[in-house]
């Protein structure tokens, strides 16, 4: 099974949408998908919370998303905001997150 990580930086929620259905499409056609908010795109999960965006809520549900980079939260002054999302916090590269994890899994990234 092919195994690919969306490693997302911008924070432009168009561009955000793609990632979704990229992401939604390839689980749906068996692949293993992960969604991992870095840099600007961290300030997206508050305000699709807020909003409850149907595909990020379908991303949410089915486990795509595996976190949000902790450090760029800080900050970007957005941490709060993300701990009520529930999603969880990734630090493991010098207190970002890192693609390393998941490339060790066999995950292919792609950045957005």
């Amino acid at each position: 099974m092919k195994k690919i990580l969306f490693y997302v930086m911008g924070g432009e929620n168009m561009c955000f949408t793609h990632v979704l259905l990229n992401a939604l499409d390839l689980h749906a056609a068996g692949y293993e998908v992960k969604i991992v908010f870095e840099g600007q795109s961290v300030k997206l999960p508050g305000q699709l919370e807020e909003k409850q965006d149907a595909m990020y809520i379908e991303a949410k549900e089915k486990g795509l998303i595996a976190g949000v980079c902790q450090a760029c939260a800080t900050m970007l002054g957005v941490l709060d905001a993300v701990k009520e999302t529930g999603l969880p916090l990734l630090n493991d590269m010098r207190g970002h997150a890192g693609i390393k994890p998941f490339a060790d899994q066999g995950y292919e990234t792609v950045e957005f």
